[in-house]
């Protein structure tokens, strides 16, 4: 009977492994299964062909340009675990989705990993392409945060750059919790800000953001230590760029997160969350039941009208 009843629950629980997986290939096909979105402007911050912002004007949700005065800035940053297949085409339906409700977007593309056989730092052995480009992902990301103010009057001059708030997903999101940190790294640091960035505040979703946890749980088939140069790398530059070190950053932030996420699970920006805390700093946790890794930037779910809501908070 114990063999039995040990056999029912491994059934039981190979079910559920199995409805979860098919959930999140559900959840996956639809996030990207929409039509790219072309941007009504785009603009370079640097001379690689990488280093392109393109930019959303606020419309209705017909899609016509809609709204009057100045329209908060919503900064987005992909994910794709820093890998160069994945690029800011992805994201375009949910930078639409945020223009059409109202926000001025900046979709930013920045270097990512090389392709698969491109020569590059391989980090740590693994199939498929190499997970980001040290320091070229992070000299992109400053860049283009650096750029802003003086490329948003003419891209988009209805943006309130006052009222500008950074968003980013996965990958991303670790990226958008760095770029809002960087006034608390050593003034040696290349990407030093003598000052905090002038920012409404930061919306991480499902968020790389505790890199020592990530490194744990194998997140994205091992993607932090290929991004840092593997192990050696990551004893080297994870002080600079993890999010759940650089703390307390004195920025409003919050974190949204389903926990049903297969690619970054829970544990993960909970940890992050927990570093705040005991940096003294009080990080927003909105947490999603039944709600996987990719709803958040897919505008067909509830999911992503719930992170529009979360930027609309920290923005108006």
């Amino acid at each position: 009977m114990p063999d039995d009843a040990a056999r029912g629950e491994a059934v039981a629980h190979d079910a559920v492994a199995q409805d979860a997986l098919a959930r999140d290939a559900a959840e996956s096909e639809s996030a990207l299964g929409h039509a790219a979105v072309p941007p009504d402007a785009t603009a370079s911050y640097g001379d690689h062909p990488d280093q392109v912002i393109d930019f959303y004007a606020p419309r209705d949700a017909s899609g016509a340009p809609g709204g009057e005065g100045r329209a908060p800035l919503v900064v987005v940053l992909h994910g794709g675990a820093w890998r160069a297949p994945y690029d800011r085409g992805h994201v375009t339906p949910f930078a639409d989705f945020l223009a059409r409700r109202g926000f001025a977007v900046a979709n930013v593309e920045y270097r990512r990993g090389a392709a698969s056989g491109e020569p590059g730092e391989p980090g740590e052995p693994g199939a498929g392409p190499v997970a980001g480009r040290w320091p070229e992902t992070f000299d992109d990301v400053a860049a283009a945060l650096d750029a802003l103010p003086s490329l948003v009057p003419d891209a988009l001059p209805m943006a309130d750059l006052r009222r500008t708030v950074l968003t980013g997903h996965s990958a991303g999101g670790q990226l958008a919790l760095w770029a809002a940190a960087r006034h608390v790294l050593p003034a040696g640091s290349p990407w030093h800000l003598p000052r905090s960035p002038e920012l409404r505040g930061v919306v991480a979703l499902a968020p790389i953001a505790d890199l020592v946890r990530s490194v744990e749980l194998a997140v994205c088939g091992g993607a932090v230590l290929q991004l840092l140069g593997g192990e050696a790398g990551f004893k080297r530059r994870r002080e600079a760029v993890d999010p759940a070190v650089l703390l307390p950053t004195g920025i409003a932030t919050t974190v949204v997160q389903g926990r049903a996420d297969l690619t970054v699970p829970y544990a993960v920006p909970e940890s992050f969350v927990e570093a705040a805390a005991r940096a003294g700093e009080t990080v927003g946790l909105t947490l999603l039941e039944d709600v996987g890794h990719f709803p958040l930037i897919d505008p067909a779910a509830d999911a992503c009208a719930v992170v529009a809501e979360e930027i609309a908070q920290l923005a108006w």
